[in-house]
């Protein structure tokens, strides 16, 4: 990251939010996770955004409800605000209700963070990261910020709301198909989240849920003798799949991948094509962002290539 510049390619244009709609008033953001984090609209960005940027560092955060590496994301960004005390402000945007804006600035994918200096920004990162790697992108745009002149500090923007009342309201929506699963309903939770894909196709929140439950109905009937089975019959792709599923069911996650890894390095065709979807779907099960499934996904490309 320059420290003197941030006119540079890969600096992101923001000239075209530089304004406020007309006819439409300018509206302060919500208070939202802690003193120095606020919701921005497309109406508020310049005012909250634009504007706060020419007195102290703004980090803007693209994120969605939808997205669990963006509430685990906020989490770290919020409680590092209340530890940096000013010296930047967060300011979160929600690509749900604010498509335009995310739309105009770029994003391809949440979680995405940029900073803003003077009404000008660059990439910051996207995806999730932890909070030390969030502490060195801070601190990087600090010491930018300091190289340009800006040594102000963020006014606090209200204090921080109930967590427990932000993360009910989050996970509502699935509370139809987690209550199905609580009472046994397999079938039930299934077609709940069946239904909120069939609204929602990207819903990743949701399409792990389904993954989830169709693991449990796969192996409920299941006999304990599998893996035994599975071991005398290596060449046998129905008895990989299945002790893959009870290798995640045990919590053995990376036991399941390599089982199926090495089923895919070993056949050929219709088996070997099958075993490739089962891995994908036990992906699933465990989350994309998960390290284990990103290690996995790499294995599995130099085995088909």
């Amino acid at each position: 990251m320059s420290q003197s510049n941030f006119s540079r390619p890969g600096a992101i244009d923001l000239s075209s939010l530089s304004a406020t709609p007309p006819g439409a008033a300018p509206q302060q953001g919500g208070q939202a996770g802690g003193s120095y984090v606020l919701d921005v609209t497309e109406t508020s960005f310049q005012t909250d955004v634009i504007d706060r940027s020419l007195q102290a560092p703004v980090v803007v955060e693209f994120w969605s409800g939808r997205s669990p590496g963006s509430l685990q994301l906020d989490r770290v960004l919020s409680a590092l605000t209340a530890e940096y005390a000013g010296k930047f402000l967060l300011a979160r945007v929600d690509v749900d209700t604010n498509p335009g804006l995310a739309q105009a600035v770029g994003v391809q994918a949440v979680p995405m963070v940029i900073g803003v200096l003077r009404g000008q920004a660059v990439p910051l990162f996207q995806g999730t990261v932890d909070e030390p790697e969030a502490r060195q992108y801070l601190d990087q745009l600090l010491t930018v910020a300091v190289a340009n002149g800006i040594t102000g500090r963020a006014e606090p923007v209200g204090a921080a709301p109930d967590p427990e009342e932000a993360e009910a309201a989050a996970d509502a929506r699935y509370g139809g198909a987690e209550q199905a699963v609580a009472a046994g309903d397999l079938d039930g939770a299934v077609a709940a989240y069946t239904e909120l894909l069939s609204q929602d196709p990207n819903d990743t929140v949701a399409k792990k849920g389904l993954a989830g439950v169709e693991l449990l109905r796969r192996t409920q009937d299941l006999p304990g003798d599998i893996r035994e089975r599975a071991a005398a019959n290596p060449d046998d792709v129905g008895l990989q799949i299945q002790a893959a599923d009870l290798d995640l069911l045990g919590e053995h996650v990376e036991d399941a991948f390599s089982r199926l890894i090495r089923t895919v390095q070993q056949t050929a065709g219709d088996d070997r094509d099958a075993a490739r979807k089962h891995l994908l779907e036990l992906f699933d099960v465990v989350g994309a962002d998960d390290p284990r499934v990103i290690k996995a996904r790499q294995r599995l490309m130099a085995a088909l290539f």
